[in-house]
């Protein structure tokens, strides 16, 4: 079923590797276009890109892309940031434990730079243009009210609900031996994958996790996910010493549409206009 998906001859002969870019666009503009023909041709369905934070320079690109083509409606609807800490058990090592940014620097940095061009509201986040989505080891219900303290909206989550269908990282993802019958299609091992069991450990785990980070919620006293902010978390820095997430990341104290206006966080700014000028060479 899956050579006939992808075209292949049955048995396989070769190696069937996933191209590093996409044939639909190639640049940040042309994702813009493509974003508009997705939504015209879905109906107006919510389009969206995912992405792991790399060179802060290149985000800067795209948020300026989508503010030429903001009239036009070229611009997402949420963006999906994943954090460096992500990655299959068919990752390659080195990969999954070294590329990319962190999740906590990543998240941090799109929303305020979306913020700083004007397509996110850091007081009331369900007011936004752009909605973001974290990525990236999420497996509580701290560890999703902390991403919506650095400004995520909604967290997407895949390794804890792995574990709780019984996964024990044997990292045979790619094998077709995984031995707890979750990533193969091997009869004699898929067995393990019991959905009217499995099934219910699932909905247990989602739903006590929602249950635990709510419960976080009413302990600070937000009555609602768009109300999270980066003072709410604390962070120790040092012997004696916290801060919250506002004074660790600096950039989080921007306000809405202050890096048009030049008047952003020093750091960022400076990424904004490092950007101006790259792009006037």
């Amino acid at each position: 079923e899956i050579a006939e998906a992808r075209n292949l001859p049955f048995p396989a002969a070769h190696d069937c590797n996933s191209p590093a870019r996409h044939s639909a666009f190639s640049n940040e503009h042309e994702l813009c276009e493509f974003i508009i023909k997705l939504r015209n041709l879905s109906g107006g369905k919510p389009v969206g890109i995912k992405l792991c934070m790399g060179h802060p320079e290149e985000f800067v690109s795209l948020v300026r892309a989508f503010l030429e083509h903001e009239e036009s409606g070229g611009f997402p609807d949420f963006i999906t940031i994943d954090g460096s800490e992500g990655g299959t058990g068919a990752a390659p090592p080195e990969f999954s434990n070294s590329i990319g940014t962190p999740l906590n620097e990543g998240l941090s940095f799109a929303h305020a730079c979306l913020v700083g061009a004007g397509f996110r509201n850091p007081e009331d986040k369900s007011k936004s243009k752009v909605n973001l989505i974290a990525s990236g080891k999420v497996g509580s219900g701290f560890s999703m009210y902390r991403n919506m303290a650095l400004g995520a909206d909604v967290c997407n989550a895949a390794r804890s609900f792995l574990f709780s269908l019984g996964c024990i990282q044997a990292l045979k993802c790619n094998t077709n031996t995984c031995p707890t019958g979750i990533t193969t299609q091997n009869k004699d091992l898929s067995w393990g994958l019991d959905p009217e069991t499995k099934s219910v450990r699932v909905a247990n785990f989602h739903r006590e996790t929602i249950k635990a980070c709510t419960e976080i919620m009413e302990a600070t006293g937000v009555e609602s996910c768009a109300d999270i902010r980066p003072h709410h978390v604390c962070r120790r820095v040092g012997l004696g010493q916290s801060r919250t997430l506002e004074e660790v990341f600096l950039h989080l104290q921007v306000e809405q549409g202050a890096l048009l206006e030049g008047e952003g966080p020093d750091r960022l700014q400076a990424c904004w206009n490092l950007e101006s000028y790259v792009r006037s060479m």
